[in-house]
């Protein structure tokens, strides 16, 4: 599987489907499906029955269904706009990622 370039926290960019060009937060990702939940981007509707005891209220609520990471691209810090993510070594060794539109570390 490709390497996932999409953290949590990252500001990222819709790039198809309903909510296209919309920009949001990536709460959670979700690497075995290749997939990640962005801050209220593609929200469902979902009919809950009650839990055992009251435990869980029933009702419709929202719910964030997760969208694939090829749909998603890193919105830059630096520049604002969307872009591929490249990863470099430093002198100390360690990885990082950096915009390829502007060249600054993300």
């Amino acid at each position: 599987m490709a390497v996932q370039r999409i953290k949590r926290d990252d500001t990222v960019e819709v790039l198809a489907g309903k909510d296209r060009g919309k920009r949001g937060k990536v709460r959670r990702v979700l690497l075995d499906e290749h997939k990640a939940i962005v801050a209220d981007i593609n929200v469902a509707k979902r009919h809950q029955k009650p839990g055992r005891a009251g435990a869980r209220q029933a009702g419709i609520i929202d719910l964030e269904v997760p969208l694939d990471a090829s749909n998603l691209a890193l919105v830059c810090t630096k520049c604002g706009r969307p872009t591929r993510v490249g990863s470099r070594a430093l002198e100390d060794g360690t990885r990082v990622r950096y915009c390829k539109r502007c060249g600054e570390l993300t």
